[in-house]
């Protein structure tokens, strides 16, 4: 499927980054290497997709502290200018 995908972009000109391409694989697949054209496609067991991560198990636990940590490093940002506003 991906060599297929691959033909298809260098039709219209596009070429697939093989160092940045990365595959998840799900618990119903062997877990057998994955290359296209001799070079092995990385595995990744989560990432993050328009915003939000995304994982096979589909867990939220790992979406909900990272929105955690992005919040509280944006009320960081802002806690001096608050304060100082307060007072």
């Amino acid at each position: 499927m991906l060599a297929d995908f691959d033909r298809v972009c260098g039709n219209v000109g596009l070429q697939l980054n093989l160092t940045k391409t990365m595959f998840m694989r799900s618990g119903q697949v062997s877990d057998a290497p994955f290359s296209l054209n001799g070079t092995n496609i990385s595995e990744c067991s989560s990432y993050v997709y328009l915003g939000r991560e995304v994982n096979m198990a589909n867990d939220l636990a790992p979406e909900l502290s990272r929105r955690k940590r992005a919040a509280w490093g944006a009320f960081k940002s802002v806690e001096e200018v608050a304060k100082k506003t307060k007072d």
